[in-house]
């Protein structure tokens, strides 16, 4: 069990026989009243994020789940294949289970597989990764005082908004869990 108070992002609950990770939360403590922790959560399951209050003091299950760290290997008619990097054991995830992570995978990259009683329910990335440019519009000379942006494609098939001096071939470096473009690599 854990109490509200101890609510941090990343802390993975059960509540009514669900996983739930904590996105945000905030202690409030209004001026007439006992305080309380708003949370905002991820079902771990669905995918689905609601907001719920706590009572601060109050106690929920915590859910033990494992992250164990394995290398994605491939995607074959939508199950996307990765490897535990001690074990060699190979495991399928479905595209609902990987998420918005099959916008950022990458053959050979390092990711950790959230289990849950032994079995996968979801994938956690890196928070940024290395990707090239393969199509996007050319750059014009000047282009940099703007600090205008330009859709591009990446070589994973993920369209990205990119400052308009990045050409084609370009490697870039895009932040997983928002989307955006961080910088060149």
């Amino acid at each position: 069990m854990i109490s509200s108070n101890d609510f941090r992002n990343g802390v993975t609950i059960e509540i009514d026989g669900q996983l739930w990770q904590i996105i945000e939360f905030q202690h409030v403590k209004p001026g007439k009243g006992s305080a309380f922790v708003r949370t905002k959560m991820k079902n771990l399951v669905t995918g689905s994020t609601i907001e719920r209050t706590f009572n601060a003091g109050e106690r929920v299950p915590l859910a033990r789940v494992d992250r164990r760290e394995m290398q994605y290997l491939y995607e074959s008619g939508g199950e996307y294949t990765f490897m535990d990097t001690e074990t060699f054991e190979q495991i399928g995830l479905s595209a609902e289970q990987v998420g918005e992570g099959t916008k950022y995978l990458k053959e050979n990259m390092i990711c950790y597989v959230v289990l849950y009683n032994g079995s996968a329910i979801g994938v956690e990335l890196p928070n940024s990764v290395e990707l090239e440019v393969v199509e996007t519009d050319p750059g014009v000379k000047g282009d940099t005082a703007t600090g205008g942006t330009k859709p591009a494609k990446l070589e994973t098939g993920a369209v990205v908004k990119v400052p308009l001096f990045v050409n084609q071939g370009d490697r870039i470096l895009v932040d997983t869990r928002t989307g955006q473009y961080l910088g060149r690599a």
